[in-house]
């Protein structure tokens, strides 16, 4: 057993010895040297390559070479791959869907009431129909009273009217329907001597009843003719049985051709005022113009006919031209004209301008014979404005008030014939809807031709006002007025020229808004107490404060 394993293991390492040598790389005979007793004759073994595949990958069907079907591959046409648009028509606009928010609150009407010292009352109330503004309806209603320390200086007026307003397609229509009443006193009062001229001082009153009507085109184009027809009305009465009724009628017609426009504007007025007298005042006037606007000019050429018939009759005929030339466009534009027209004198327009009148006045008209003027105007960007005029006007039967001789509380109109030269300034600032402010300023040289002075005319007035937003809730604002001393015409003890003081007078107020309904003001006027007049013998109210409530629904 033994020798057989001896056997088996000899036989192993002589075939592994053999696998070694024939292993091994074979040498360069040149370079090696054989070893004693070694092999050195190499025996190769070459045999041919034959590949075999293996039986996964055979294909076992022959091929058909005889088909010869085509494919054909299923397609589909469209005559109308892609819609062509035609940049020739106008598409329809479609409307965006607008996203519904919160509304804020529809407030068209409002109510105000307040309470003061010299025993002031004021109320006020306005209703409106809503926001359509194509067509609107509404009412109104004032009232304010007050009474001061002297003996009949007591002050009350109310205000109330009714309005309506329709857009058409081609044409607007407006027309109010209103009432206004004054009260006061003939409580004049020497302010030498603290005496008043009479101890029981009677009452006035004036109430006016007005009724008016507009009819305007919305639109002009140069083919159609632009106009606009307005028709006015008014019944004034006073205490003492004056009447004054009145009716115009007025319009224009204009036409554009090119650079031109031709039109005319016209009127005719109507004015009978009953008093011991019974005087009728009635105008008829044209205005026939021609306008030319080019690039950097506007150009205005026309006359003013203007005739007056009724009492007193005459006829005048007045050159009308005007002119604009932008300096710097949207900036400053220098302006310039020469105009003459006839001033209309009613009694309402004495009462409005002073109360304490006297009865059976004298209505004379007053001729502007000649105005000419010129001056500056422009923008020094979006919120500020301005605008300066120099002027000299000649003027026939200038109306001014003196005191009665026998009555010094009331006031008589005299006329006079005047020269006036003059400059006129106004300054308009809005930063934003937060603050606004206004200046105006107004200087006046009168050259009589009869008369010492323009009596009661200052030659010297400065107006100023501003309103500031603090906040959503609180407002505030302010006005100024600073006239200058004037001259009165008195009669006793002897003709003499009495000085009015100048007087400056500023006032302010506030006001909070709660959610845009409930509100609180304060008013304080005369703020300096000054002790003035405006007209003489009829000394102001001193410092006088407002305040309440209101409200908006």
């Amino acid at each position: 057993m033994k020798l057989n394993n001896i056997k088996y293991t000899l036989a192993i390492c002589a075939l592994l010895l053999t696998s070694v040598s024939y292993a091994q790389n074979p040498t360069d005979p040149k370079k090696a040297t054989p070893a004693a007793g070694t092999l050195t004759d190499e025996i190769v073994v070459e045999r041919p390559y034959k590949p075999v595949l293996a039986d996964a990958a055979k294909i076992r069907r022959s091929p058909d070479l005889n088909s010869n079907s085509v494919f054909k591959r299923a397609l589909t046409y469209s005559m109308f791959d892609k819609k062509l648009e035609l940049n020739s028509d106008i598409r329809q606009l479609q409307a965006q869907e607008v996203i519904n928010g919160e509304r804020p609150p529809l407030l068209n009407n409002y109510a105000k009431f307040g309470m003061g010292n010299f025993s002031t009352g004021l109320a006020e109330l306005y209703l409106n129909t809503g926001s359509d503004e194509a067509l609107q309806a509404g009412f109104f209603l004032k009232h304010l009273n007050q009474k001061g320390d002297i003996t009949g200086q007591k002050y009350s007026r109310q205000n109330a009217g009714i309005f309506g307003k329709s857009i058409l397609p081609k044409v607007t229509l407006n027309g109010e329907l209103g009432f206004d009443r004054f009260s006061t006193f003939l409580y004049g009062v020497d302010p030498s001597t603290n005496l008043t001229f009479n101890s029981d001082p009677q009452k006035q009153r004036y109430s006016t009843i007005s009724i008016k009507g507009e009819m305007l085109k919305n639109y002009k184009s140069e083919d159609e003719l632009d106009y606009a027809v307005k028709a006015d009305a008014y019944f004034l009465s006073d205490k003492f049985d004056a009447k004054e009724n009145a009716i115009a009628l007025s319009g224009f017609v204009n036409k554009v051709w090119n650079d031109f426009n031709i039109g005319v504007n016209s009127s005719l007025d109507f004015t009978q005022t009953k008093d011991s007298l019974n005087i009728g005042n009635h105008i008829f006037r044209a205005n026939p113009y021609i306008k030319l606007q080019g690039k950097s000019y506007k150009l205005s050429l026309g006359v003013n006919l203007v005739e007056e018939f009724g009492t007193n009759s005459g006829f005048n005929l007045f050159p009308t031209v005007t002119a604009e030339m932008p300096v710097i466009p949207e900036f400053a534009t220098l302006f310039a004209g020469y105009t003459g027209d006839v001033i209309k004198s009613t009694l309402q327009n004495f009462s409005n301008e002073n109360p304490y009148l006297n009865q059976n006045l004298q209505i004379l008209n007053t001729q502007e014979t000649a105005n000419l003027y010129g001056g500056i105007k422009g923008n020094a960007g979006a919120g500020f404005g301005y605008k300066a005029t120099l002027f000299y006007k000649k003027l026939d039967n200038m109306p001014l008030f003196v005191n009665n001789a026998l009555n010094p509380e009331r006031f008589d109109v005299i006329y006079d014939n005047a020269k006036v030269t003059g400059l006129e300034g106004e300054i308009n600032v809005k930063v934003s809807d937060a603050f606004s402010w206004l200046g105006k300023v107004m200087v006046n040289n009168y050259s009589m031709d009869v008369q010492e002075k323009a009596w009661l005319k200052p030659e010297f007035k400065i107006s100023s006002s501003a309103r500031l937003s603090i906040t959503k809730e609180i407002t505030i604002d302010g006005e100024l007025v600073l006239n200058d001393a004037s001259s009165a015409l008195v009669y006793l003890p002897t003709p003499s020229i009495v000085k009015v003081k100048g007087y400056a007078d500023v006032s302010a107020g506030a006001e909070y808004v709660h959610k845009e309904k409930v509100g609180i003001f304060l008013r304080v006027n005369n703020m300096l107490n000054n002790d003035y007049q405006r007209l003489l013998y009829y000394p102001q109210l001193g410092l006088n404060v407002i305040g309440g409530v209101n409200y908006s629904f």
